[in-house]
Parts: C-alpha cells; sequence; structure tokens
C-alpha cells in the first residue's frame, strides 16, 4: 500500500516524500485511516516502527480541515510524552508536518526557563508537546488553556505509568473537554495501560502493528554471562575486540553512569554520559555529537534515553539489566528502527539472572548465551556441556547397575542360593577376650570386675 490510498493530503505526502518514506508501515497503515475517522484508537507498537507519523500525520490533517474562526490560536492537540527527549522529536515532526499546512506546534518541558515557553503559548499554538509535569505547571498558572483541546495523544503510555505520572496524566485531562478524541500509543500493554485506557478512552479501536512486548524481527539479542565486577572490564574488550562504533549503553542509575563514562575514558574509549541531572542544553549537545560521531560511546539512564532517535544506531548494550521487563524492549528499540538491522547485547551477573528470566518470559523465548573466554562467572557452564555430562552420568549408572546385576546372578549361580544380601555382613558370634592384665579399674580389693571372668 502507498500514503496516497491513506487519505492524506497533498502536502502532507509531499512532506513523506522528502523524508524518503515510500510505502507505510503496518502501524501506520492501520492508524492513518482509523484516526481520520475520528475515533479512539489503543494501539500497540513498537518503537522504531514508524509510530510518531501514524498519529502525527492525521493529526495535524484533521486540525487543518477545521481551522477556528478567532485570530489567536488556541491549542486543539495535546501530546503527552514521558521525557524531554522524546517531547523534542515529537515536536520536530508536528512542526514539520505542521508548517506545510500553516499550523503551529511548540514543545513544553521542564528543565529549563518557563517564561520562554509562556511567550510562546501566548503568541497562539496550535498543537501542544509536552511532559505531563510542566505541563501542570502552566495549566495551573493560567499560562496555557486546555478548554479548546479536540485530540489527545499518550505516546509511550507505559514508560509515563512506569515514572508515576497516572495522577499527572488524570489531572490534565481533568482540564480538557469531555468530549474528544483520545489516541493512546504503548510498546508495552500491562495490565495498568488497559486500566488507563478504559479510564480515557471511548470505545476504542485496537490495533496492534506487531504482537506487543516484543522486540522488532530486525534486532539480534545476545546475553553474555559475566561476573559483576568484570562488567566494565568485558565491555572494552567487546568495544575494541569488534571495533563497535556508535554504541549506546544502558546503566540502571545516574551515579552508575556517570562511574562507567569515566572507566570507558579511562581504558582510551571516547564516552559521555546523559541522564536527567545533566542540564538539557549540555544533553542536546553530547547527542549531537554522539550522533556525529565524536563520542563513541553514550551511556544513558532509561528516563534519559527514552525517545532517542538515532538513525542507522548499530549497538545497543545493557550494563544492568532493567528491573522492569518491559522496559528491556524499549532500550533495545533503540536499534533495529524502521526495518533497520542492529545488535542488542546484554551483560547479565548471577544476581541478574532472576530479571534475565522476567525479561525471557514476556518475549516468550530464550536470549542465546554467548561467552568470552576468561570472562565467564566462576560457576558458568556450557548448556552443552552440562548436558553431556548429566549424559555420561546416566550411562555409567546404568553401566553400574548392570554390573550389579550380572555379578548376583553368578553368584546365584554359584551358591545355588535364591537370594543373596548385599552390604549386610554376616553375624559374627561374640567372642570373650581373656585379658591377662589387670584391668585399670579394678581395685586393689581382689575384686574383678563382673564383666571380666576369674582365671
Amino acid at each position: 500500500m502507498s500514503f496516497e490510498k491513506l487519505g492524506l493530503r497533498s502536502e502532507l505526502l509531499s512532506a513523506v516524500a522528502s523524508q524518503g518514506y515510500t510505502s507505510p508501515t503496518p502501524i501506520q497503515t492501520q492508524a492513518i485511516p482509523a484516526i481520520l475517522e475520528g475515533i479512539d484508537i489503543l494501539g500497540a507498537a513498537q518503537t522504531g516502527t514508524g509510530k510518531t507519523a501514524a498519529f502525527a500525520l492525521p493529526v495535524v490533517q484533521i486540525l487543518s480541515e477545521d481551522q477556528p474562526a478567532k485570530k489567536k490560536r488556541q491549542p486543539r492537540a495535546l501530546v503527552l510524552v514521558p521525557t524531554r527527549e522524546l517531547s523534542a522529536q515529537v515536536g520536530e515532526a508536528m512542526k514539520d508536518y505542521g508548517r506545510r499546512l500553516s499550523l503551529r506546534a511548540t514543545v513544553i518541558y521542564g528543565g529549563i526557563n518557563i517564561n520562554a515557553q509562556i511567550i510562546r503559548l501566548n503568541r497562539g499554538v496550535d498543537i501542544v508537546v509536552a511532559t505531563p509535569g510542566r505541563l501542570l505547571d502552566h495549566a495551573n498558572r493560567g499560562t496555557l488553556d486546555l478548554s479548546k483541546v479536540k485530540i489527545l495523544v499518550l505516546d509511550e503510555a507505559d514508560r509515563m505509568l512506569d515514572m508515576g505520572f497516572i495522577d499527572d496524566i488524570l489531572e490534565v485531562a481533568a482540564f480538557l473537554p469531555q468530549k474528544r478524541q483520545t489516541l493512546l500509543f504503548s510498546a508495552t500493554y500491562p495490565d495498568s495501560i488497559k486500566a488507563l485506557a478504559d479510564e480515557l478512552l471511548d470505545n476504542p479501536r485496537r490495533i496492534e502493528a506487531a504482537r506487543p512486548n516484543l522486540a522488532a524481527d530486525g534486532i539480534t539479542q545476545v546475553v553474555y554471562r559475566v561476573e559483576r565486577t568484570r562488567k566494565r572490564e568485558l565491555l572494552s574488550s567487546l568495544i575494541k575486540k569488534e571495533n563497535w562504533r556508535q554504541v549506546l549503553v544502558f546503566t540502571r542509575t545516574r551515579y552508575g553512569a556517570d562511574k562507567l563514562t569515566e572507566q570507558l575514558i579511562m581504558d582510551d574509549i571516547t564516552a559521555a554520559a546523559i541522564h536527567s541531572s545533566k542540564s538539557q542544553s549540555l544533553r542536546t549537545r553530547t547527542l549531537a555529537d554522539f550522533k556525529r560521531g565524536s563520542i563513541r560511546i553514550l551511556v544513558a539512564t532509561d528516563v534519559a534515553a527514552r525517545g532517542l532517535d538515532i538513525d542507522g544506531l548499530p549497538w545497543v548494550v545493557n550494563y544492568d539489566m532493567p528491573e522492569i521487563p518491559e522496559n528491556y524492549v524499549h532500550r533495545i528499540g533503540r536499534t533495529g528502527r524502521a526495518g533497520e538491522k542492529g545488535v542488542a547485547i546484554s551483560l547479565a551477573c548471577d544476581k541478574e539472572q532472576v530479571l534475565l528470566a522476567e525479561i525471557e518470559r514476556l518475549l516468550d523465548h530464550k536470549i542465546p548465551v554467548s561467552r568470552l573466554a576468561g570472562f565467564q562467572p566462576k560457576n558458568d557452564h556450557d548448556p552443552d556441556i552440562v548436558a553431556a555430562k548429566r549424559e555420561l552420568k546416566k550411562k555409567m549408572a546404568g553401566k553400574r547397575e548392570r554390573k550389579e546385576k550380572k555379578t548376583k546372578r553368578e553368584l546365584k549361580e554359584k551358591t545355588g542360593k535364591r537370594e543373596i544380601k548385599d552390604n549386610i555382613p554376616k553375624k559374627q558370634k561374640k567372642t570373650i577376650v581373656k585379658s591377662t592384665e589387670r584391668p585399670r579399674n579394678a581395685k586393689k580389693t581382689g575384686k574383678t570386675p563382673k564383666n571380666i571372668k576369674k582365671r
């Protein structure tokens, strides 16, 4: 199918063509016509499948066909996202599509001066892309009027719930008109998403571009079992040995990201870290340097890396296994985007085997295990070797059993006895040992102990 058959305006078709896209992805094929119909959508789609365009294109078209009579623009579409990086990415898409149809879009997130955002809002906008916290700041201050919003989009809703934004989302919804179109997109589909959909969506159409909670087909997944204290050494070895370029590495904490970055630099590997403690300007510069190739390794936490869109990213490394299984899908979704190939490496120590098992349960398949000589944990055993030893043990046990049966049979033939009891010592007669020496406990009274017979 082509984009022309989806019912998009010529201006938007031109925008899509300028980006080099020739045919829609599965999520775009299903979502665009449904959104243009004006119905609520519950979409399950992996990251990197064209999900942003799947809602951005029809939203822009709907707004362009219903321009308000008032000169001052008020927000008529609101897109909620979990992180600043994702808001910037979605905001760029909305601006690019919107300007072709004389629509204005702006991005609102925390970590920067709020006054500049207030100035942009006062000028009038049609589309607002925002994180929940900063959006509520504007709504409560009265600097943002949400009463005219016709379309609400929740992008990567599962991640927003993981970050504790459920109350903020419901509070934002209270500022919106009851009659609206709501679009909810999520890479995973836990029970919490179902509950949120029941609360905010009205008889939604369920769209699944692929079975939820699964990684993209183009991603090769591998697990290295390694001692916790040797993870950094193994990572440096793999980077140098395989000559990796543009590697996105995930750590669990901000401190861990900074520490690993320092260690990689000491190993003569150019690296930088991005996390919520870094200023937005620094994060933006760091990401630009990484895309340009000036930085070889980008170390990030889950929050900071959510929404990163890096064309052709070949490698993703889980330095720390995620505590939430769904985050694994989001992490490795940074590579293998838009049908490209990618590799996801996970470094798992003994204590993380439980987390790995939960991830495999979510994916419904085992992740292949690889080994690098000298880095395996002390108790690590190759499954093939373990299976071979187990089989050998069974054979040896069977061989011993057959030998014992043969011995019993031969002994039975020689003695003529029907039953032969093994390992039972013959009953020995009690023997009395006569002692010629006087017992130590015998007194000089001339008496002898009862158990000693007189000579």
